[in-house]
């Protein structure tokens, strides 16, 4: 496997349109074993599956962040619920770096969650509140006001090493299933420092 590829990371995970049009199934869950090119994964449900590794994989890692590390002008993918008032109401953030700005930068239906939304876009306005933030995003054609609380997920970009996928290690990856029903995957994300696992 090669160094890490960053971008494949934040494609990944900001639910970009050339993810989106990418067939495939979300995998989250903890390696079990690691067998050459072959990992065991675990998921949340219990179930297990094999998932192979492309020559050409790339790994990457995400760490937590805070409401804090998104200041006005960051660049920013959010998945969000929907409100009554119109308003979203986001279930995890990734602040992407400047140099990924405009990655799939726009509003558009999140399939990783029922009735769900992904909005990459540039955080023209935030207001801090106690119970966490209130963020105004812009985008070329339009605009969304974003609702944070403690209960979203805020991640960052870390780098990874291929070595770091090993038994015990929190994954999250996009795969094609195979004829025997296994797995096969370039990219994989791996959480570190405590993160709580991307959708």
């Amino acid at each position: 496997m090669r160094r890490p590829l960053s971008a494949a990371v934040f494609v990944f995970l900001a639910g970009s349109a050339v993810l989106a049009q990418t067939p495939g199934t979300r995998l989250r869950g903890e390696i079990e074993a690691v067998d050459g090119g072959v990992l065991t994964l675990k998921s949340a449900d219990g179930k297990q599956a094999k998932v192979t590794l492309a020559p050409s994989s790339s790994v990457g890692g995400v760490m937590p962040a805070k409401a804090s590390d998104i200041g006005k002008g960051s660049f920013i993918g959010v998945g969000a619920r929907p409100q009554p008032d119109g308003t979203l109401l986001a279930v995890q953030v990734f602040i992407f770096p400047e140099s990924m700005r405009g990655t799939g930068e726009g509003h558009r239906p999140w399939a990783v969650l029922p009735d769900a939304t992904m909005t990459n876009a540039t955080v023209a306005d935030r207001v801090v509140r106690v119970d966490g933030a209130s963020l105004v995003l812009s985008y070329p054609g339009g605009e969304q006001k974003v609702t944070i609380t403690p209960e979203t997920t805020i991640l960052m970009a870390t780098p990874a090493e291929p070595d770091e996928l090993k038994a015990g290690a929190q994954v999250a990856m996009t795969a094609s299933r195979q004829a025997d029903g296994s797995y096969a995957t370039k990219r994989v994300t791996i959480a570190k420092d405590g993160a709580k696992l991307p959708y």
